[in-house]
């Protein structure tokens, strides 16, 4: 029996020791990922910036024009929501904070949902919401034109009169060790009422051909920035939780070796007490 326990703890130690091999090197990768998102995250920011004040000049420059994109086109439209999840899990409560955040904010609401990543659309469909298109299904495949294209439909879905507002969930990137579930309204747009009008800036054609031609842009900026923090939100997520699955895997071994130290040494023990017996007699 004692010979059976010893084996038995150690083909365990082996099994943990593989598992933690495996959870180290998933976090080394997700260290890596995690460096390249923060870059694209620096990148992508003053794109943002810099089509926001030009927008926010426009509307500050015409406050008391009817621009487009600043009321829906109908009332009888739904809110839309891009719901920004990762394509897989083992990134401790990544994914699951997500969908807490849109179901809390969908509350009450009958809206469309466009699914970013294989969680997010997995998730919606088995719920029977509305999703508009599943061609985003790899959150990791999803470039910098995808979030364009999705911002044109979008806005011509808005200006059409189908929605009455847009907005992106995703997870917001504040440091390596901390990242939360928001929000940002796309449309309509709002006008930053605290903003000073500048009025040494002249649009061509118009203020408002331009101010219509930007609001695509400005959409697919945001949600390029949304998908960027997302993903370094998922891969600091997943660094976090592997490194604690390597810590928590190094601590059973401990304890295991212990056992089978324990185990081995009464093994010995009673080997000897036999011993010792039977040349007594």
């Amino acid at each position: 029996m004692a010979s059976a326990s010893i084996k038995e703890i150690k083909n365990r130690i082996r099994s943990i020791q593989s598992t933690r091999q495996i959870t180290r090197a998933m976090e080394l990768v997700a260290a890596s990922k995690l460096k390249k998102a923060q870059a694209r995250i620096d990148a992508s920011r003053p794109y943002f910036r810099i089509i926001y004040g030009m927008l926010q000049d426009i509307l500050s420059q015409n406050a008391e024009r009817a621009l487009p994109y600043l009321a829906p086109a109908g009332t009888e439209g739904r809110p839309a929501y891009v719901v920004i999840a990762g394509d897989r899990g083992l990134a401790g409560g990544y994914n699951a904070a997500v969908f807490k955040n849109a179901l809390r904010r969908m509350e009450n609401e009958d809206p469309v949902i466009l699914p970013i990543g294989r969680r997010a659309e997995e998730f919606f469909t088995n719920r029977s919401f509305e999703v508009m298109s599943r061609a985003y299904a790899q959150a990791e495949g999803v470039s910098v034109g995808d979030c364009f294209s999705m911002a044109d439909m979008l806005c011509r879905r808005f200006l059409g009169g189908e929605f009455s507002s847009v907005a992106v969930l995703y997870t917001e990137y504040v440091s390596p060790l901390a990242q939360r579930p928001e929000k940002i309204e796309l449309l309509p747009l709002r006008r930053d009422e605290g903003r000073a009008a500048r009025r040494d800036i002249l649009y061509e054609p118009s203020p408002e051909e331009a101010f219509e031609a930007m609001i695509p842009e400005y959409v697919g900026g945001v949600l390029y920035g949304a998908l960027c923090e997302s993903r370094a939100s998922e891969q600091a997520a997943r660094r976090a939780a592997m490194d604690t699955a390597t810590q928590n895997a190094g601590d059973m071994i401990d304890s295991l070796s212990l056992k089978y130290n324990q185990a081995r040494q009464a093994a010995i023990t009673q080997e000897i007490t036999e011993i010792v017996a039977g040349s007594q007699k």
